[in-house]
């Protein structure tokens, strides 16, 4: 028995001692939103709803004797309701020269150079269910699947102020079902960095395309086309503006989950923010335009959404904000005008970390 106690407590030991030895280096940062969001729908109801957000983002890393940085992160997310965890962490291998791949949840190279467009901050939102599936996002029609791969190039590739990515992306393998879904993808996308006088340009672009993959017998959904934008800094003014077009999917879950809805769209986004002293304030429009229409069928008439919003934010102390936002948003759905927009306001704080 003794002899047994002892190996036990050198096994412990022995995988103790390793565990902190091979023990990679950690680092974490989150954030804590609290306040009040108050929704004024154009039809229904007024609503009010107390928000109360946090999240927790872990960052894992460690490098080779060869000079390679291996590297992860996984988030929690705690919205009220229950806790979420991000699974769509990529491994990233970055090496010595700058260069980087990351695989599994690599997501897609078109996306990783949209341009930041400033908007106003807060949780503000508008309820109310619809049909409208016009686009708001700058890389709505980069898609990707799990098991995906992206390449990053190292800073001034081939030119200065350069950066490219390039991705591929297929699925599982599993069966099709009536559910349209994504079943491989492709991206490119690059980012370039210059300056004019004092004014500090980034210019991004990207193109991408996707296969989708159901047992319908129309079939004609997917995702395919291509953004550019360009955000321009000078001292505290930050202005940037973007453009997007292109297709993609979705089922329709308004009246049919089965039905999948190709959707034609493009968007505009513009944006600016100034920071003076403690206050930051930001203003935001965008525009969508987009027909959804059954796979294979003639597409509809235009759908539309016109969204402005604004914040001011005030640092009260290290890592604590008050936020006021405001948002309002016009929608037409199939040429005519819908009563599904609205307007809402944010009164809240965030504690980062």
């Amino acid at each position: 028995m003794k002899k047994e106690l002892l190996m036990a407590t050198a096994l412990v030991s022995t995988l103790g001692a390793t565990s902190v030895a091979q023990a990679v280096s950690m680092s974490m940062g989150g954030s804590m939103k609290i306040g009040a969001e108050f929704d004024s729908p154009e039809s229904g109801v007024d609503t009010q709803n107390v928000v109360d957000l946090s999240n927790l983002s872990i960052s894992l890393s460690e490098t080779t004797d060869a000079g390679t940085t291996i590297s992860s992160s996984f988030g929690i997310i705690d919205e009220g309701a229950s806790d979420i965890g991000d699974d769509d962490n990529a491994i990233k291998l970055t090496f010595t020269d700058g260069s980087a791949v990351e695989l599994l949840n690599a997501g897609n190279a078109a996306g990783t150079h949209a341009v930041s467009v400033p908007s106003g901050a807060g949780e503000m939102g508008v309820a109310g269910a619809t049909s409208n599936r016009t686009p708001m996002d700058l890389d709505f029609a980069a898609g990707s699947t799990a098991l995906g791969v992206e390449w990053h190039s190292a800073a001034d590739f081939l030119a200065d102020g350069l950066k490219m990515s390039a991705s591929y992306s297929t699925d599982s393998g599993a069966a099709k079902g009536a559910t349209a879904r994504l079943e491989n993808s492709w991206g490119v996308g690059a980012t370039y960095v210059t300056s004019a006088g004092d004014t500090a340009l980034t210019i991004g672009t990207g193109f991408s395309g996707g296969d989708v993959a159901n047992t319908l017998t129309q079939t004609t959904g997917g995702k395919e086309g291509f953004h550019a934008g360009v955000s321009a800094v000078t001292g505290d003014l930050t202005v940037a503006v973007g453009y997007a077009d292109g297709n993609s999917f979705a089922p329709d879950t308004i009246t049919d989950i089965s039905a999948n809805m190709d959707i034609e769209g493009s968007v505009l986004k513009a944006g600016i923010s100034y920071v003076t002293g403690d206050i930051t304030l930001a203003v935001g429009v965008t525009s969508g335009e987009g027909k959804d229409s059954n796979f294979g069928a003639t597409t509809t008439a235009d759908d539309s959404k016109d969204t402005m919003s604004g914040s001011v934010t005030y640092a009260v102390a290290s890592g604590v904000s008050a936020v006021v936002g405001y948002l309002t948003e016009d929608h037409n759905d199939d040429g005519a005008t819908a009563t599904t927009g609205g307007s809402s306001w944010y009164f809240g704080a965030t504690m980062s970390f």
